[in-house]
């Protein structure tokens, strides 16, 4: 079988994300200095963003007679471009983290830019087996991320690192076996593997053609936490760093999207997946209304919203464009709502006196519960600002004007495809979920019912008990960007559809 030359052109991002690793290990093992080797790994996604754009739909590509395995495409580049932004956006919300040395710099940083390498195969991946080897390059370094951090909070009922990898390992291995046996019985109820040829089998291979497609799709739909595969996202998020915590949320997640996009597609798989999309955002809705950590309620948030994506990836073909738009829309909010966390850092903000403020420990960098929150707007106004800006945006509200978009996008594209009792759920799920997002944006501004403190002042009360800290210039530089970015497209949203079409 004859098959066309690889060209080296198309194959750039990819090279730039796997060098950037090895540069990174490099770095930590001939230098050894922290600062080095996050240098280079910024240096190293701004290479791979740029690698991407500027190659863009190159024609030529690693191809045989059947298909191509990578595919260089506009919205492949848009894609893996934002895989490189969300990794740079990660590293430095853990700019505080690895300056306490809660986590080595050289292994966070190699295994940060291994997992981006995982995302850019995922964004130009034109066969199935592409698509699982990314996924799972994506996903392997994440273990190992989530039970890196060398301290944790022993006084609080949170998940222990340890055991958060442990879960979302065993859980990613389940699903990745239901994934595998999936493409086997698609392979071998239509006889391809590229993605250009994926479509129905012929008789009398249709019922394993159906099975295979229902059991990849819900193997894939573990990347996307949705349910029933949706038990690991809480604790793991709870365990885990925070700014893992957040690229779990955003890159993972549009991982997810992706290979379930490129699978939904080209495979009848409307009932699965609107099944799929039911349960996921009405469990992830009600449990959220329970939530008092403020990690897990974006976990069970981010679960929710994956129903959001679900339901417009059910109509197939159609649903695409509006279901890769409320992706790229969904993590940038998801960026600026960790973010967010990561700055105002709770464990700091409840109540104790000058001398226990003073014995922090580097433990303390955990999301923290909802109290913790009470008030704080009232001393950081602006990182509050932004917070309330992403969950306007989840909930799809003004000033979130980007979340709204989407969601509108989504109900439109179920209308106008005949889904009117899903674009009905969906429409219920949004309105159950502004009692949470808005619990949480009340909390900011809420002074405290009770201080510590008995003095005649409350607003002297709370001065005390809420001190003012400074927020790391990396945390506060990727969040001004993110808000600038949601800002942007909330106004001209239709900047992102043309790159995504």
């Amino acid at each position: 079988m004859r098959s066309q030359a690889v060209d080296h052109i198309a194959l750039l991002p990819l090279y730039a994300a796997a060098g950037t690793a090895i540069l990174a290990l490099l770095a930590d093992l001939l230098v050894a200095r922290r600062a080095v080797t996050v240098a280079v790994t910024l240096l190293g996604t701004l290479a791979v963003a740029g690698s991407a754009l500027s190659v863009g739909s190159w024609d030529g590509t690693f191809c045989s007679p059947d298909g191509c395995s990578w595919v260089p495409t506009w919205p492949a580049a848009v894609t893996a471009a934002l895989f490189a932004a969300l990794t740079a956006g990660t590293l430095a919300l853990s700019m505080p983290m690895l300056r306490l040395g809660t986590a080595p710099a050289g292994e966070f940083c190699f295994l940060l830019a291994c997992s981006m390498t995982g995302g850019v195969t995922v964004a130009y991946a034109g066969d199935l087996l592409t698509l699982i080897v990314g996924l799972e390059t994506l996903t392997l370094p994440l273990y190992v991320l989530v039970g890196l951090r060398r301290y944790a909070p022993t006084d609080r009922p949170s998940v222990r690192p340890a055991e958060a990898s442990l879960t979302f390992f065993l859980i990613s291995v389940i699903a990745t076996a239901i994934a595998l046996l999936g493409i086997a019985l698609t392979y071998t109820a239509t006889g391809v593997v590229h993605l250009n040829r994926l479509g129905p089998a012929e008789p009398p291979f249709q019922a394993l053609a159906g099975v295979g497609a229902a059991l990849l799709l819900i193997g894939l739909a573990f990347k996307v936490a949705a349910v029933p595969l949706h038990a690991w996202a809480p604790s793991t998020y709870d365990g885990a760093p925070i700014p893992i915590a957040a690229y779990l949320s955003t890159a993972s997640k549009l991982a997810g999207v992706l290979a379930l996009a490129a699978v939904a597609s080209r495979l009848d798989a409307g009932a699965v997946l609107s099944a799929l999309a039911v349960l996921t955002m009405t469990v992830g809705n009600l449990v959220a209304l329970r939530q008092n950590r403020m990690v897990r309620l974006l976990a069970w948030s981010s679960i929710a919203q994956a129903g959001y994506i679900l339901a417009a990836l059910a109509m197939g073909a159609p649903g695409v464009p509006a279901a890769l738009a409320y992706a790229i829309f969904f993590v940038i909010l998801e960026l600026i709502a960790f973010g967010v966390v990561t700055a105002l850092r709770p464990a700091r903000l409840v109540a104790r006196t000058a001398v226990a403020l003073a014995e922090e420990t580097p433990a303390d960098t955990d999301g923290g519960t909802l109290e913790d929150y009470r008030g704080v707007a009232h001393q950081h106004r602006w990182p509050a600002a932004a917070l309330v800006l992403a969950l306007s945006g989840l909930a799809g509200l003004p000033p979130g004007l980007a979340g709204l978009f989407a969601k509108v996008t989504v109900v439109g594209a179920l209308v106008s495809e005949g889904w009117i009792w899903l674009a009905a759920v969906v429409v219920i799920n949004a309105v159950i979920a502004l009692a949470y997002y808005a619990r949480v944006a009340v909390l900011l501004y809420t002074f405290p019912a009770r201080p510590g403190i008995p003095v005649a002042d409350p607003h002297l009360v709370y001065d005390i008990t809420h001190p003012r800290f400074p927020i790391p210039r990396p945390v506060t530089a990727t969040l001004l960007l993110a808000a600038l970015v949601t800002v942007t497209l909330g106004f001209v949203p239709q900047v992102l559809f043309n790159a995504l079409n």
